[in-house]
């Protein structure tokens, strides 16, 4: 597997229809919390706020991979009961529509929580 340097690496491995999922989750993410910070970790494209890691998502076989810490999971629990689950982890598959809205709200989830964090 190639190590990426940035996400423009990454979005060159993708085919064109994950690429589009993937650039629309940078550039919804981006409108949710311009202050936050694109890279890559993990090997994937990741969004950290204030040096604290945010967000990271990757595309898959037949899902899109969406990782923002447990609390996140146990934030929105109800809402994720659709989707495959794990510790922090989400999978939204590639045959159903993408939950963009979602995205914006553990986005806006995640800037609150690590701003409590720090700013307490």
């Amino acid at each position: 597997m190639d190590k990426f340097k940035n996400t423009n690496d990454y979005l060159k491995t993708l085919d064109e229809s994950k690429k589009e999922i993937i650039v629309r989750i940078i550039d919804t993410i981006q409108k949710t919390v311009p202050e936050a910070a694109l890279g890559i970790a993990y090997n994937m494209p990741a969004f950290k706020y204030r040096k604290k890691p945010m967000m990271y998502f990757a595309a898959f076989t037949s899902h899109i991979g969406v990782y923002a810490l447990p609390s996140s999971n146990t934030e929105f629990a109800q809402k994720l009961n659709a989707y495959k689950t794990g510790k922090g982890s989400i999978q939204l598959p590639l045959n159903q529509p993408i939950p963009y809205a979602l995205i914006v709200d553990i986005a806006r989830f995640r800037k609150e929580e690590i701003d409590a964090l720090l700013d307490h």
